[in-house]
C-alpha cells in the first residue's frame, strides 16, 4: 500500500469529518437556543424525551454532541435521569441520519453543492443563508471525502485476504468497531470508513454489521469523557448510555444471523443496508428499553450509587459545558445553584434554632462550615454569572440572570445573620446567660415566621409563584410590627427584674438579626414578581 493511497485515506477522512461538523454548526446556528433547549424541556415522558433527543441529534448530526449535552444537563439539576435516559435513547436514533444521506451515493453532486454553498456563505444577504452556505459546503465535503476514501481502497479489492479475518470473526470486527470510534470519538467516521470498504467489495455485510456495532459501544467514550468531573447524577447519566450501548449490541450480537437478514431484505446496496442497519439496530435497541426506563433507572442507580451526603456545601450545578451548550439553559443551572444556596442557609437557621432550644453545642462548628460554603458558592455564581453574560443572551434573560445575582446576595447574607445569631449563643452560653421562659417562646414564635418566609421565598423562586411572594410580603410586615412590639415587652421585662440586662441585650441583638433575614427572605420573594412582569 503506496503512501500516498495513506495520505490519500485520511485527506478523505478529513474531508468526511469536517463536512460533518460544517452541517452540525450550520444546523445549530439556523435552529438557534432555542432548539437546543429543547433537551431540556418537553422531555416529561419517556416517549416525548426519545422524540427531542432525535430531533436535536438529527439537527445537530451528533449523538455525541446532544448525550455531552445531556450530561450537563443533569450535572446541573436541570434534567432527571430518567428524562436523560430518553433523550439518550432518542439521540442515538437521531444520529443514524447521517448515514442515510452517505448512502444516497450524490457524489457526483458534490461540487456543485459546495460551489452553492459558497456562493449563499459569501453572497447570502441575512445570516441564516450565510448558515446555510455553510451547511451546503459541508455537505458537498462530506460526499467529496466519501468519495476519496473510497478511492484510496480501490486497489485493495485484490488484497481480500486483509480483511478475511472481519468477515470469519464478529468479536474482531466489533472490537474494531469500538476501538476507531474511541479513537476517533466520532462514530460518523467509523461508520464512512466502513460504508466506503464495503462498497470497494473489501468487506460483506455481515462482516461490516459487527464494526457498526462497535461503533456504538465506542461512541458512548464521549459521554463518560464529558462525565469527568461532574456529580453523580451525570456520571449515572453517562453509565447510562454506555449500559443502553453495550447491553444492545450484545443482543444484536448473539442474533447476528437474523439481524444480517433482516437488513438484507430493506436493500440491494450493501451501502444502503448499512445505513438501514444502524437505523434499525438504534430504533429496536430504543423500542426493546423504552417500556423499562423506571426499571433501568434504579439499575444505573445500584452500578453508580447516589452519594449519602446529608450536605453538599460547595457549588453543584454551575457546569462550564453549558456555556457553549446552551448559555438559557446555564441561567437556569445558576437557579439551581442559588435553591442548593437556600437550602444550605435554611439548615444555618435549623442549626441556630437547634443550639437555642436544644443547647447543641455542635451547631457552632456546623453553621461556620456552612457559612464558608455559602461565601464560596456566591463567588462561583457571580463569576458564572459574568461568564454567561459573554454570550448572546436576550434582555429578558440577561434581566433574569441580574436578579439571580442579587439573590445569591441576599442568601449570603441570611448565613451572616444566622452566623451572628450563632455567635451570641456561644457568649451567651460562656457566660452562662439565660431567657426567662416567656423570652424563650417569643423567640420560638419569631423564629417560626422569619423560618416560614425563608422557606415561602424559595418555593417562590423555584415554582415563580407570585402568590407565595404575596404571602412573604405579609409575613415581612408581621415581623416588622412584632420586632417592635416585642422589643417593648423585654423593656418591660427588665424593668420588673424578670430578665438580665445581658440577656436582655441578646434578646434585642437576635430579635434584629431575625428581623434582617425576613427582610432578605423578601428581596429573594420579589424576583418571582420580576420574573412574572417579564412573562406579561
Amino acid at each position: 500500500m503506496g503512501w500516498d493511497k495513506v495520505f490519500q485515506l485520511f485527506g478523505g477522512l478529513g474531508l468526511f469529518l469536517y463536512g460533518v461538523k460544517l452541517m452540525s454548526e450550520a444546523l445549530q446556528n439556523i435552529a438557534g437556543d432555542r432548539m437546543r433547549l429543547l433537551i431540556g424541556s418537553l422531555t416529561e415522558t419517556p416517549v416525548l424525551g426519545v422524540f427531542v433527543g432525535a430531533l436535536v441529534a438529527m439537527l445537530i448530526q451528533s449523538s455525541s454532541g446532544t448525550t455531552v449535552m445531556t450530561v450537563s444537563f443533569v450535572h446541573a439539576g436541570l434534567m432527571s435521569l430518567k428524562q436523560a435516559v430518553a433523550v439518550i435513547m432518542g439521540a442515538n436514533i437521531g444520529t443514524t441520519v447521517t448515514a442515510q444521506i452517505v448512502a444516497f451515493k450524490v457524489e457526483g453532486f458534490s461540487l456543485p453543492i459546495l460551489g452553492l454553498g459558497v456562493i449563499l456563505l459569501f453572497f447570502g444577504r441575512s445570516k441564516r443563508w450565510r448558515y446555510a452556505g455553510n451547511g451546503l459546503i459541508g455537505f458537498g465535503l462530506l460526499f467529496m471525502g466519501m468519495l476519496t476514501m473510497q478511492d484510496s481502497m480501490s486497489f485493495l479489492r485484490d488484497r481480500g485476504d486483509l480483511f478475511s479475518a472481519f468477515n470469519a470473526s464478529p468479536l474482531l470486527g466489533l472490537f474494531a468497531g469500538t476501538a476507531v470510534t474511541m479513537i476517533v470519538q466520532a462514530s460518523s467516521a467509523t461508520i464512512g470508513l466502513t460504508m466506503a470498504m464495503a462498497a470497494q467489495g473489501l468487506l460483506t455485510l455481515e462482516a461490516a454489521l459487527p464494526i457498526l456495532l462497535g461503533d456504538n459501544i465506542g461512541t458512548t467514550i464521549t459521554a463518560v469523557l464529558a462525565s469527568i468531573g461532574s456529580n453523580r447524577s451525570a456520571k449515572q447519566a453517562a453509565a447510562a448510555h454506555v449500559l443502553f450501548n453495550v447491553v444492545g449490541a450484545t443482543i444484536f450480537l448473539a442474533l447476528l444471523p437474523v439481524y444480517g437478514s433482516v437488513v438484507r431484505s430493506t436493500s440491494g446496496d450493501i451501502s444502503r443496508q448499512i445505513a438501514n442497519a444502524h437505523t434499525i439496530f438504534n430504533v429496536g435497541n430504543t423500542l426493546v428499553f423504552l417500556p423499562f426506563v423506571p426499571l433501568f433507572v434504579r439499575i444505573i442507580r445500584r452500578i453508580v450509587p447516589d452519594k449519602k451526603d446529608a450536605m453538599i456545601t460547595g457549588p453543584i450545578y454551575l457546569d462550564k459545558k453549558l456555556l457553549d451548550a446552551s448559555p438559557a439553559a446555564a441561567v437556569g443551572a445558576v437557579k439551581k445553584e442559588i435553591l442548593h444556596m437556600g437550602d444550605i442557609a435554611r439548615s444555618m437557621l435549623a442549626d441556630v434554632r437547634a443550639a437555642y432550644t436544644d443547647d447543641a453545642h455542635k451547631m457552632i462548628a456546623e453553621v461556620a462550615r456552612k457559612e464558608k460554603a455559602l461565601n464560596e458558592i456566591n463567588r462561583a455564581v457571580s463569576s458564572y454569572a459574568y461568564e454567561i453574560w459573554q454570550y448572546e443572551v436576550s434582555d429578558d434573560l440577561s434581566t433574569v440572570l441580574g436578579s439571580y445575582v442579587n439573590g445569591t446576595g441576599d442568601i449570603e447574607r441570611i448565613g451572616d445573620h444566622a452566623t451572628n445569631m450563632m455567635e451570641l449563643y456561644e457568649y451567651k452560653r460562656d457566660n452562662g446567660l439565660d431567657f426567662s421562659p416567656v423570652a424563650r417562646e417569643e423567640f420560638r414564635g419569631m423564629f417560626d415566621l422569619v423560618e416560614r418566609a425563608v422557606r415561602l421565598s424559595l418555593e417562590s423562586l423555584d415554582e415563580e409563584d407570585v402568590s407565595k411572594a404575596e404571602e412573604v410580603d405579609a409575613i415581612e410586615e408581621e415581623v416588622d410590627l412584632r420586632e417592635k412590639m416585642l422589643r417593648k415587652n423585654h423593656i418591660l421585662r427588665l424593668n420588673k427584674g424578670e430578665c438580665t440586662p445581658a440577656g436582655g441585650v441578646i434578646f434585642i441583638d437576635i430579635l434584629s438579626n431575625l428581623e434582617r433575614v425576613c427582610d432578605h427572605a423578601h428581596n429573594i420573594s420579589l424576583i418571582s414578581l420580576d420574573i412574572s412582569r417579564l412573562h406579561r
